[in-house]
C-alpha cells in the first residue's frame, strides 16, 4: 500500500506537466466516509446525483453498458474538444502523443502497474481481442474460457481457432459457488500439456460475480500457463491492483465505471510478454519490448484521451473505497430485500466479497425479456435481459447517482410481479 500511495502522489506531480492543457484541476474534497458497508448520508449522494443530467422518463438501472458522464467531467471534455479544434494540426503534431502517454502513466499508477506496461485503447474488446489474436498460437495449442465470458471475446477465440488451429476449451462457472477452490478447480481440470492461456473474467458481466483472479493466476503459473483477464466492469467499480492479481494481461473499458467519454479503455501486458504479442496495426520503429508497438491507432478523438484524466479526478474526489462501498450497499439494498421472495431468483452470489454493484435477478415463469419489458413498460425501470450461459434474468447495475428511493420502487415492482406468477 505504501508503494501505491507513493505512485499516486508521483502521478499528481507528473500529470501537472505544462504539456497537459486543462488537466489536473481536480474536484473539491468531499467529507470522510462512514464505516465499511454502511449507508453514507443520502445528502452526500444527492449532491453527486446533482452532477448528472438524467433522463426523467425512467429509472436507469443499466449502467453496465455505458456509464453516464457527470457534468464536471463532461464540461472538461467540451473544453478539450474546443482546444484541439482550435489548435488543429499544431496540437496533433506537437503534444498529442506526450499527453496520451502521461494520461496512460496516471492510469498505470491508479491500477498498480508500470507505465511501460499499459496503453490506452478504445475499449475492453479492442484490448482483449488484440491479445487473443495477437498471441503466438501454434496448431493444437489450447485456451480455456467460460461460457459466461463476454460474447465478443468468445467469438474472437473462435476466429483465432479458425485461423491458427488452436483449440478452445469451455467450462461453466456456477452462479453460487461453495468457495474459491471450487472455481479454481474448474479451470485446473481443463488443463493439459497443450494449454497455453486461460481467459477469465474478473467480474462476470452478466451476473456481477467477482472471481478469485489471484488464485487462478497462481495455479496457472505453477503449470507454466499465462492468464488473460477481462476487467471490463472493474476499473472505477472496485479497487484493482494489477500487480497483486499477478496476471499476464488485463483489458478493460473506462467508459463504464470510471465514467470517461465513450471510446476509452486500456490494455496491460506484463513486460516479459510484450514482445510476443502481434500488433493489431503496424507501428513504426518500436523495439519489441516497447508496449507502444501495440498502440498504433491512426488519427482518433484525442480529446477522449485527455478527459480520462478528468474522470480520474472526479473518481478520486469521491474516493475508490467510498464508491465501492456505496455500489455494494446499493446492490445489497435491493437484492437482500427480495432474496427470500417466492418466484424471485437471484443469479449473483450473496457473499458481499463475491460481487459489488452489479447483480442479476430472474422471475419464475417469466423469460428475462418478459421481465425487462414489464419493468420498463409498467414501472418505468430500465434494465437489460440476459438469457443464456446458465443465467436467466435481468442484469441490474445501479450507479452513484441511484437513490434508495428508486431502489424502493424497484423492490416494490419485483414483489408485485412475483405475486402474479
Amino acid at each position: 500500500m505504501q508503494k501505491r500511495t507513493f505512485l499516486k502522489r508521483l502521478g499528481q506531480v507528473v500529470i501537472a506537466s505544462p504539456l497537459l492543457p486543462q488537466i489536473g484541476q481536480g474536484q473539491p474534497y468531499f467529507p470522510k466516509k462512514k464505516t465499511a458497508f454502511e449507508e453514507i448520508n443520502e445528502d452526500f449522494w444527492l449532491k453527486i446525483r446533482g452532477d448528472y443530467d438524467l433522463k426523467p422518463d425512467y429509472i436507469n438501472l443499466e449502467s453496465g453498458y455505458y456509464n453516464i458522464i457527470p457534468r464536471p467531467t463532461r464540461e472538461k471534455l467540451t473544453k478539450h474538444m474546443e482546444m484541439v479544434n482550435r489548435e488543429g494540426s499544431y496540437y496533433m503534431r506537437t503534444v498529442q502523443r506526450d499527453n496520451k502517454k502521461a494520461v496512460a502513466g496516471r492510469l498505470a499508477q491508479m491500477v498498480g502497474c508500470s507505465k511501460e506496461e499499459l496503453i490506452i485503447t478504445r475499449n475492453a474488446t479492442e484490448s482483449l481481442d488484440m491479445v487473443i489474436t495477437g498471441y503466438p498460437w501454434q496448431k493444437g495449442d489450447e485456451a480455456i474460457m467460460a461460457e459466461q465470458d463476454y460474447g465478443s471475446m468468445l467469438d474472437q477465440f473462435k476466429l483465432a481457432s479458425k485461423r491458427y488451429g488452436m483449440v478452445n476449451k469451455m467450462l461453466s462457472v456456477p452462479n453460487h459457488p461453495k468457495n474459491d477452490e471450487e472455481i479454481v478447480q474448474l479451470y485446473r481440470e481443463q488443463i493439459t500439456p497443450d494449454t497455453k492461456l486461460i481467459f477469465v473474467s474478473h467480474m462476470i458481466n452478466i451476473t456481477g460475480h467477482i472471481l478469485p483472479i489471484r488464485k487462478i493466476c497462481d495455479m496457472a503459473h505453477e503449470k507454466g500457463i499465462e492468464v488473460l483477464v477481462d476487467g471490463a466492469h472493474c476499473i472505477g467499480h472496485f479497487d484493482v491492483d494489477i500487480e497483486e492479481l499477478n496476471c499476464d494481461y488485463y483489458g478493460t473499458s473506462l467508459h463504464k465505471w470510471l465514467a470517461t467519454p465513450l471510446g476509452a479503455g486500456f490494455l496491460y501486458v506484463s513486460k516479459k510478454n510484450i514482445p510476443k504479442i502481434w500488433p493489431l496495426l503496424a507501428e513504426h520503429n518500436r523495439k519489441p519490448e516497447d508496449i507502444g508497438r501495440l498502440n498504433h491507432t491512426g488519427t482518433h478523438p484525442v480529446h477522449t484521451d485527455l478527459t480520462i484524466n478528468d474522470a480520474i479526478d472526479y473518481h478520486e474526489a469521491i474516493g475508490m473505497e467510498r464508491k465501492e462501498e456505496r455500489l455494494r450497499f446499493l446492490q445489497h439494498y435491493w437484492s437482500d430485500a427480495v432474496r427470500e421472495t417466492k418466484n424471485i431468483i437471484l443469479n449473483t452470489p450473496e457473499d458481499p466479497k463475491r460481487s459489488c454493484g452489479i447483480a442479476n435477478v430472474g422471475m419464475a415463469h417469466l423469460t428475462p425479456k418478459q421481465l425487462a419489458d414489464t419493468l420498463m413498460e409498467e414501472f418505468k425501470i430500465f434494465t437489460v435481459a440476459v438469457d443464456g450461459a446458465n443465467v436467466h434474468g435481468c442484469r441490474i447495475s445501479p450507479n452513484v447517482f441511484t437513490t434508495t428511493n428508486e431502489l424502493d420502487q424497484f423492490i416494490k415492482a419485483l414483489k408485485t410481479i412475483a405475486a402474479r406468477t
